[in-house]
């Protein structure tokens, strides 16, 4: 992760406070965290999204590895389940 998408998830998790003399923001913690979480969540299901390298009858039903089972997509889906949850 860069500075510069560390200190734009900093601003989406800064609680801002307008009394009209001045601006002031304070940190959310646990938002940056979440914030944080997500974007790396995504960033690694982003990995498992390309189609696998394997040849056509070595591939199950769904792009996946016949042998062992292994589906980089459904992978991907449930990565970015885990946010859900």
């Amino acid at each position: 992760m860069t500075d510069e998408q560390i200190a734009k998830l900093y601003d989406q998790a800064l609680i801002i406070e307008n009394n009209g003399d001045y601006v002031a923001g304070e940190l959310d913690p646990v938002k940056f965290a979440k914030l944080v979480a997500q974007h790396e969540r995504e960033e690694i299901a982003k990995i498992f999204d390309v189609d696998s390298h394997l040849v056509d009858f070595a591939r199950n039903d769904k792009g996946g590895c016949l042998i062992c089972g292994f589906t980089p997509k459904v992978a991907a889906q449930l990565i970015r389940a885990r946010g859900e949850a």
